[in-house]
């Protein structure tokens, strides 16, 4: 039962003992202990705020990966119109082109038709006219075959001279 009611000496030793252990502590190793508890505290401020400001960082970095994104975005949607521009303005053109050159080559064809019709008309009017002329030639030929109906022929030409 010492140990359950302690004698005054025990409690006056542990009392001593405690007493030096703790001016031994306080002298050579609270200050050392303390101040690596200080930086600790420190680096791990240090570490928080870096880590804060990485954040803030990493934030802003967001903001402008998300900004230049959305430029690239538009840049992009701008270069899309404008070639949908260009192409629709090339089609339109090579419209325009095909329709004119084909106009033009109507236009050449109908008037190389007119021509072909002229050149038949002119050949066809030739060969009535050379038909005409060698109908009229054996006309004549059987008409005036004899004495007789050439007389005639000559008496009623006179008469209509004198008519008109």
């Amino acid at each position: 039962m010492e140990l359950v009611k302690p004698s005054i000496g025990l409690i006056f030793w542990m009392i001593v003992s405690f007493s030096i252990i703790l001016f031994l502590l306080k002298k050579f190793a609270w200050k050392p202990i303390l101040g690596m508890i200080k930086e600790r505290e420190e680096s791990i401020e240090n570490a928080l705020a870096s880590a804060e400001k990485a954040k803030l960082e990493m934030k802003a970095l967001q903001s402008s990966n998300e900004r230049i994104l959305a430029e690239a975005r538009s840049e992009r949607d701008a270069l899309l119109k404008d070639a949908r521009e260009i192409r629709e303005k090339m089609i339109s053109e090579a419209k325009n082109a095909a329709n004119k050159e084909g106009e033009r080559m109507l236009a050449a064809a109908r008037e190389n038709i007119q021509i072909e019709k002229n050149k038949a008309i002119a050949d066809l009017k030739n060969q009535v006219a050379s038909l005409s002329i060698e109908i009229a030639e054996k006309i004549l030929r059987s008409e005036l075959s004899s004495d007789e109906k050439q007389k005639t022929l000559v008496n009623t030409l006179l008469k209509d001279v004198n008519l008109n």
